[in-house]
């Protein structure tokens, strides 16, 4: 931690709020180096061009000087160290997404990499071509879609996680409350958080970025406005888009992992309702090539049930009591992968593993045949319950377990029966918040139901 002689002063008589970020930089671009400059209370700091190296300014060095290019950013996302130098990388522009409680949802619009490598004129060609490459890659990060922040909220925790945080930790930089399960930029702000001097200003201009699905709907019941908000998580553990990226690691980390919290609003009451999915987490791979479907294939390996113990149990630790719904077919190679699944399962008597061939039972689109599955479930969903706390902070309910659900992508069938399970939840939430009677359902109401429908389509995306 930087000493006091080390620390610049701030830019504004008052600072940031304890673990906020600032919401939008002045960029000044001199010959030699960046300055980036908070315009709401936070500090200063310069980046050499040759370089990449980082120090503090006070606020007069901030303003210092005039050959130079002025724009505004609305936060610094990281940095990266290549063959040549650094690379910083700036959100250049931003929109209003919705909120979050009090707090704004914004999705980076645009970002862009500022060069700090004037070293690269004395690369070898080799390494040249290599940078080259590398700074391709680096274009294509500049336009990753999705990626989502607020500056002073911590959009990786779910509800229910956030409100048991340590009094200390509240306080601290986004960065730090964070789950690094969800924050796309971690590797690139570590450079940054661990330089010493940048640790002062690492909360006024460092945003977590958020591969999720975010989407808001509000309707009225009984003249009383109730507002959904949706959250999907991607997790970043095991990268890599379908066909190309399947199942789990020898860490027990899989494909496709996403967390989807549904909070519901309604007269000073806040619900919470998780639910996950992911891909099989077995060693499987499926090989692409110019078959519509390749064949999924199971890989051999003798830490196969150790693979599956570390899967459930990170999921046991982070969520409760686990229940598993399996969504594949029971036919062909899928079900080759099914039923070594369920086999595996079988290791673990402690977790509810449930087969429902949604192909076979839902066919045609007869997607309220899914009834069939809740019937089966439903005891254990209503174990789980869901998160509920009321205006003052005080939690009223807890959510003490989570249904995982599965097919082969994570797409389709896992959209449509999370989507089911989520409005059996909602109904419950309600009913208890008193916005709908024990024999009420949102489904009752065409209105309410498509508003439902148009919240939850596009879960997809997060996946893709």
């Amino acid at each position: 931690m930087a000493t006091d002689a080390d620390e610049a002063p701030l830019l504004a008589d008052e600072p940031l709020r304890p673990g906020s970020c600032s919401r939008e930089l002045e960029l000044r671009e001199f010959r030699d180096r960046y300055v980036f400059r908070s315009l709401d209370g936070g500090g200063a700091f310069a980046v050499a061009r040759a370089d990449g190296s980082l120090h503090p300014l006070s606020p007069e060095e901030a303003a210092a000087g005039s050959d130079c290019k002025v724009s505004k950013i609305y936060g610094v996302a990281g940095m990266i160290r290549l063959l040549a130098g650094s690379y910083v990388l700036v959100i250049t522009s931003r929109k209003d997404a919705g909120s979050y409680g009090a707090s704004t949802v914004y999705h980076a619009n645009s970002m862009k990499f500022l060069c700090c490598n004037e070293a690269i004129k004395h690369l070898t060609s080799e390494e040249k071509r290599d940078e080259a490459y590398f700074m391709s890659l680096l274009r294509i990060a500049e336009t990753t879609c999705g990626l989502y922040y607020s500056y002073d909220r911590d959009l990786t925790l779910n509800l229910q996680r956030a409100s048991k945080l340590a009094a200390g930790r509240v306080h601290k930089p986004l960065w730090k409350q964070a789950d690094p399960r969800f924050v796309w930029n971690r590797n690139l702000l570590e450079e940054l958080i661990e330089t010493k001097h940048w640790r002062k200003y690492a909360s006024g201009v460092g945003p977590s970025l958020t591969i999720l699905r975010f989407q808001t709907e509000q309707f009225t019941l009984k003249d009383r406005l109730v507002r959904i908000t949706l959250f999907s998580r991607r997790c970043n553990r095991r990268l890599g888009t379908r066909m190309w990226r399947r199942g789990a690691n020898l860490e027990g980390a899989t494909a496709n992992f996403v967390e989807t919290e549904q909070l519901v609003e309604y007269e000073g009451l806040t619900s919470s309702f998780i639910q996950v999915r992911g891909s099989i987490p077995l060693l499987w791979e499926q090989i692409v090539d110019l078959s519509y479907k390749p064949r999924p294939s199971i890989i051999e390996h003798e830490e196969m049930t150790k693979v599956v113990e570390r899967h459930f149990h990170d999921l046991s630790q982070r969520y409760g009591d686990t229940m598993v719904i399996d969504l594949t077919d029971k036919q062909g190679d899928e079900g080759n992968l099914s039923n070594a699944f369920a086999a595996e399962m079988q290791n673990f008597p402690d977790i509810r593993y449930v087969h429902f061939d949604f192909h076979h039972i839902c066919g045609g689109g007869n997607f309220d045949n899914l009834q069939v599955l809740y019937d089966e479930i439903e005891e254990a969903i209503q174990k789980q319950g869901y998160f509920l706390m009321n205006s003052k902070g005080e939690i009223l309910l807890d959510q003490s377990g989570v249904v995982r659900s599965n097919c082969i992508d994570c797409l389709d069938r896992t959209n449509v029966t999370q989507s089911f399970l989520a409005r059996k939840s909602l109904d419950s939430q309600l009913q208890r918040m008193g916005a709908l009677s024990s024999a009420e359902s949102i489904s009752q109401s065409d209105i309410i139901n498509d508003k439902f429908k148009k919240c939850k389509c596009g879960l997809s995306m997060v996946m893709s």
